[in-house]
């Protein structure tokens, strides 16, 4: 086990005459890759997270719920219902109007057995589209932090790994100059003592 003495901070910057320039070359390239590592993750996650925040409000304000009305007979029987768990749906076929008075066909989940003519709560958008109902702003908070942090940190990774790089190629180089220096005095110590 090597023996480790106290830590000392800021070591990489201290004056110290065995330093060389790639040392000072290494710290500040490690200095720089974590200061652009924590600028693009932070920046990267604000600017996603916000982004999708304004985009599920906008959803919110424009997709509007519209009454639909089943054009045939829902899969499953009335005595279903009482045998699946509750709140189970199945995929029927419905027609709604559209705000410009156009009529739309779809697909929308029902309660199984449900009969020709059921009306079915559908939300659409601008458009006459059918849509999944929108987030509640709490929803969507959640769903901007969670797409914000998967984003900051993803950025944040390619400062990283490029830093990372660059270090183990400063590293390797910094390793054979050591061993051609080595090479180069060594044989001027090559002097053996004897006791």
């Amino acid at each position: 086990m090597a023996f480790r003495g106290p830590k000392v901070w800021l070591w990489r910057w201290r004056r110290n005459p065995l330093k060389r320039r790639a040392d000072a070359v290494e710290a500040w390239v490690l200095l720089a890759a974590w200061a652009l590592t924590a600028l693009a993750g932070v920046l990267a996650g604000l600017a996603t997270a916000g982004t999708v925040e304004r985009g599920m409000a906008r959803e919110r304000v424009e997709w509007r719920p519209v009454v639909a009305l089943l054009t045939e007979q829902a899969p499953g029987t009335a005595d279903s219902r009482t045998v699946t768990p509750s709140g189970a749906t199945v995929w029927a076929k419905v027609r709604w109007s559209a705000q410009d008075g156009s009529t739309h066909t779809g697909q929308a989940r029902v309660r199984p057995g449900s009969d020709v003519g059921t009306p079915v709560t559908v939300w659409t958008d601008p458009q006459g589209r059918l849509v999944t109902k929108p987030a509640s702003p709490s929803e969507a908070r959640s769903r901007a932090a969670l797409v914000g942090g998967l984003a900051g940190v993803s950025a944040a990774s390619v400062p990283f790994v490029a830093g990372r790089a660059l270090r183990s190629r400063l590293e390797s180089r910094r390793i054979d100059q050591w061993g051609y220096e080595w090479a180069r005095f060594g044989p001027l110590w090559g002097g053996r003592t004897t006791g």
